[in-house]
């Protein structure tokens, strides 16, 4: 464990915020190499520099440090999203981004299903992570009812849709760990199955196919 830091903040408020975040990056940094589900608290003291007392003093147990590190790569995640995109993007190339960047997140911070976390942190700790992920899927069911709405998309349910699209993004999981498929090309394949399963195999003004349909 390396030595503990000094203060450098000007405040004790900004301390606690520079060093909440250097927790983070910690989590963050362990994701990438062992999953965050096999990361204990004594590793992630060690990768930030600091005791365990000291990181049980910003969270008070595994699952909190979990919920915090979604709630940040989610924030995150739609930032990327929206400055990603042009203004005034089909859904079609939408749809296509939120895949690309969800199958890049998911090899650079790997990590069980929702439903799988949720078995081993109880469930008070599953119904806050859906919530902290819920903007992801709001993300997605407004792409969907964008394209449905614009005669993009056939007019499939777009909640059970989602589902369905987020389930086929978490079975690339694996593959992506075991080094069986690229990021790109399980994106690729995650959004060529989708968009035509949604019969988007053009744009609404009907003279440009998607690249990926092409």
């Amino acid at each position: 464990m390396g030595a503990m830091p000094k203060i450098s903040a000007p405040t004790i408020a900004a301390h606690r915020a520079q060093t909440r975040e250097r927790i983070l990056e910690a989590v963050a940094a362990l994701t990438r190499v062992q999953g965050i589900d096999e990361i204990s608290m004594t590793d992630v003291a060690a990768e930030a520099g600091i005791t365990r007392t000291a990181l049980y003093n910003y969270f008070p147990d595994k699952p909190a440090l979990l919920l915090a590190f979604t709630e940040q790569a989610t924030a995150g995640f739609v930032d990327r999203f929206r400055s990603d995109l042009p203004a005034g993007a089909a859904a079609a190339e939408r749809l296509e981004t939120f895949i690309r960047l969800q199958v890049e997140a998911l090899a650079e911070h790997p990590h069980p299903a929702a439903a799988e976390l949720g078995a081993s942190l109880g469930p008070d700790a599953y119904q806050a992570l859906a919530e902290h992920v819920a903007p992801m899927h709001r993300l997605l069911t407004g792409i969907l009812r964008q394209g449905v709405d614009d005669g993009e998309f056939a007019a499939l349910p777009v909640e059970s849709t989602a589902r369905l699209v987020l389930a086929m993004l978490g079975a690339q999981r694996v593959p992506l760990l075991r080094g069986e498929t690229t990021p790109e090309d399980a994106g690729r394949l995650v959004a060529v199955f989708t968009l035509r399963a949604l019969g988007a195999r053009e744009t609404p003004a009907g003279d440009t196919a998607s690249p990926l349909l092409t």
